[in-house]
């Protein structure tokens, strides 16, 4: 078998693999390789900020599904991911939100770190973007000290992109008692805002575009695209090298330093294949235990958002200038009335509500709907921002053609379901404000007859649909039934470290990306400064 050496082994070429492989090459006396099983996705509409929901099930996507879900009517969820360079960045929404500053105070209680506190992590934020002012201020030195203004990631604030409906809307929201804020990206969610998008010159801009691509012209960073990854190779309580298919021939990748940034789903899948996990299941998929580690795929959950309240709408919604989900509101469950004035101390985001500037329902929902023309409907989604529901994931053979099952356990917990009626009430309290009284012509989902605690679950479940956030799979914690340490190191390896989702104890208040890159640029330099990344 052929053999490559690098000092450093990066596995997965997504959004956190771009900013290590970016970051860690910087030293030119480091040798780094890049694993990433798909290709350069060349297709134009990726660029296209408004046409992401529709770019799913092409061959740069993962398209997995979850087991049929009792929580949800026992629907399958289709479950996309990215497959290619720069991943899932290639496929989400472009929403760039940080997390509440109570989501990293659980990470770092977890873990007992706190560079994973709000305060700890806000250099890795800063250090990653390049971050439009506020209302075009041209010196705020609030905004600055929260800020980053040369970062590689282009963060865009809309200011006159925003579209009519998405105006009225926080209007609507601040008339009910919710105070507007700078961004969703300054520490305390709760408030009224557009969403920041990472969109430049009217095109999405990818984690890879972002990072990797200015760096691949370093002799030392080596990208190994369209490489199908089988196994670790363990030589005692070290990884020896990953097994590797690419072009027909059969490498063994070795370096002194391995970092899984494979996501959520890759991780742990590959993990197991490996006889890295819980001992029950490596054995009912035929896989050897060669590491006894119980918590592999444990611990998974995701966001869900009902899609949706649906509106008819009086006059004409115009097209969307930025990519359709504008503006995401995160509420206390208890409403307006709840949100304290100092809002870093009192209660957090438990509620998001979205403007759609269009028509949007599940899958099951949708064939139901009457025929509605372009620019006739729009939608506010709902959802939970903390749920209490976890899943897992497991294999069910060694190879990587033998499917995973994915159960993520949506609306298991009683918190979950009540906090999702309590979501879509708050929905149709700003759906019924009247700042929208000229767009609002009727009420089409859940309709107006659907009042009760069972019509109301009963609806929920067929409309929730996947946020595309899955996380936690090997959750970092300080107790040793955590896969991952306070450092990332993958417990019971020495040279094997996990930088990605799969990491996140406990998931953000909002979509998850700008968290990652967080872990990712935070990781990068702590591993940079160390003389003995291995020790």
């Amino acid at each position: 078998m052929e053999e490559l050496h690098a000092d450093v082994v990066l596995v997965g070429g997504g959004s956190a693999g771009c900013v290590l492989a970016a970051r860690l090459s910087e030293d030119p006396a480091r040798r780094v390789v890049l694993i990433e099983a798909g290709t350069r996705i060349t297709d134009p509409d990726v660029d296209r900020p408004e046409l992401w929901p529709f770019i799913q099930n092409r061959n740069y996507d993962w398209a997995y599904r979850t087991t049929p879900q009792t929580g949800t009517a026992g629907r399958v969820h289709e479950w996309p991911r990215g497959r290619g360079v720069g991943g899932s960045s290639n496929l989400h929404a472009m929403a760039h939100m940080r997390g509440d500053r109570r989501d990293f105070a659980r990470w770092a209680a977890e873990t007992g770190d706190q560079r994973w506190s709000w305060e700890g992590l806000l250099p890795a934020f800063r250090k990653l973007e390049t971050a439009d002012r506020a209302d075009g201020a041209t010196a705020d030195a609030d905004w600055d000290a929260v800020h980053g203004s040369d970062g590689p990631l282009p963060v865009l604030r809309p200011t006159g992109e925003s579209s009519p409906l998405v105006v009225d809307y926080l209007a609507a929201w601040q008339g009910l008692g919710v105070p507007g804020i700078p961004d969703h990206n300054h520490g305390d969610m709760v408030g009224a805002t557009p969403n920041s998008l990472t969109i430049r010159d009217g095109r999405r801009v990818t984690a890879s575009e972002a990072y990797l691509d200015p760096a691949l012209g370093r002799p030392n960073l080596t990208l190994l695209d369209g490489a199908q990854v089988h196994r670790l190779v363990l030589d005692g309580s070290r990884v020896a090298g990953v097994a590797v298919t690419r072009d027909g021939r059969d490498l063994l990748v070795r370096g002194d330093a391995v970092i899984l940034t494979a996501g959520s789903i890759g991780d742990p899948l590959l993990l197991m294949r490996s006889g890295i996990g819980d001992p029950a299941v490596l054995a009912a998929a035929g896989v050897g235990t060669t590491l006894a580690s119980a918590g592999v795929g444990g611990n998974l959950h995701d966001h869900l958002l009902g899609a949706g309240n649906l509106y008819r709408a009086r006059r004409e919604v115009p097209p969307t200038r930025l990519q359709l989900s504008e503006a995401m509101t995160y509420l206390p469950a208890d409403g307006p009335a709840a949100i304290a004035a100092d809002r870093s101390s009192g209660p957090g985001p438990d509620v998001v509500i979205g403007c759609v500037v269009g028509p949007s329902a599940s899958e099951v929902l949708a064939p139901r709907l009457p025929a509605i023309p372009a620019g006739g409907a729009y939608t506010l989604l709902f959802g939970v921002t903390n749920p209490t529901s976890r899943g897992s994931l497991r294999i069910t053979g060694p190879d990587l053609d033998d499917a995973p099952v994915i159960e993520p356990a949506y609306l298991t917990t009683a918190h979950d379901r009540e906090t999702f009626r309590r979501a879509l009430e708050l929905a149709r309290e700003v759906g019924a404000a009247p700042e929208l009284a000229d767009w609002r012509a009727e009420e089409i989902l859940p309709g107006p007859g659907v009042r009760s605690v069972d019509e109301l679950d009963a609806f929920i479940a067929e409309a929730v649909i996947t946020h595309h956030h899955p996380v936690g799979t090997l959750r970092m914690g300080a107790d040793e039934s955590a896969p991952v340490d306070a450092a990332l190191r993958f417990r019971g390896l020495d040279n094997l470290w996990v930088v990605d989702g799969s990491v996140i104890p406990s998931i953000t208040a909002g979509p998850v990306h700008a968290a990652v890159l967080a872990i990712a640029e935070s990781f990068a330099e702590s591993f940079a400064e160390s003389s003995d990344p291995a020790r």
